[in-house]
């Protein structure tokens, strides 16, 4: 039997294992990214210059950085056992999310090397939350195709980031299309993002 055949193999034997690991990376890195948004959000009270390598955008790309190594775990995954096509749905919504938030960190890199301070609603931040969302629903519906007992614990963490994940984006959008009269009552916390606006 060849090398490859074999760790091919004893790879897809643990199938179930790893799917439960991409699960559990993907709603660790979730939960670390909504903690570290908020963070940021928050200090949007303090009205100082932001640069794109802050303390809070370190916790927020860890968390992108956790489902980005889930996702490539799934992609292994995914080439080696590409015949159940079901199993690999929630792995092909956590690889979406990912190449999303990674693209849109770069494209809030970018925009605050440009204009430094930016808004809680612009294209990167839109694009990253939709990762956010995406990422939290594929490792919903990964944890769903795994044994129960195995995911009784992380199931409700698992729901809690995808309905925080949609909150969070739901209450962006509503800013980005009523902002005038939202932006009156918040706008000492998230000045910035109505200025955006």
């Amino acid at each position: 039997m060849r090398l490859s055949n074999l760790i091919s193999t004893s790879f897809l034997s643990k199938t179930k294992t790893i799917l439960f690991v991409i699960a559990l990376l993907t709603v660790s890195g979730t939960v670390t990214e909504l903690l570290g948004g908020v963070w940021d959000a928050s200090t949007h009270a303090l009205r100082a210059p932001e640069k794109f390598w802050t303390i809070q955008h370190a916790v927020i790309y860890t968390g992108v950085g956790m489902i980005a190594s889930s996702s490539v775990l799934g992609l292994i995954i995914l080439f080696l056992n590409s015949e159940n096509k079901i199993l690999f749905k929630g792995i092909k919504i956590i690889l979406l999310g990912s190449v999303l938030q990674l693209g849109g960190g770069y494209a809030d890199s970018i925009s605050h090397e440009i204009y430094g301070v930016d808004g809680l609603v612009t294209p990167s931040h839109l694009t990253i939350e939709a990762g956010l969302f995406l990422s939290a629903l594929g490792s919903f519906i990964t944890l769903c195709q795994i044994d129960k007992i195995k995911t009784k614990k992380i199931m409700p963490v698992a729901i809690m980031t995808v309905l925080l994940s949609a909150s969070w984006i739901g209450f962006n959008l509503i800013l980005l299309f009523v902002s005038v009269i939202l932006c009156i009552p918040v706008y000492g916390l998230f000045s910035s993002g109505c200025a955006v606006l």
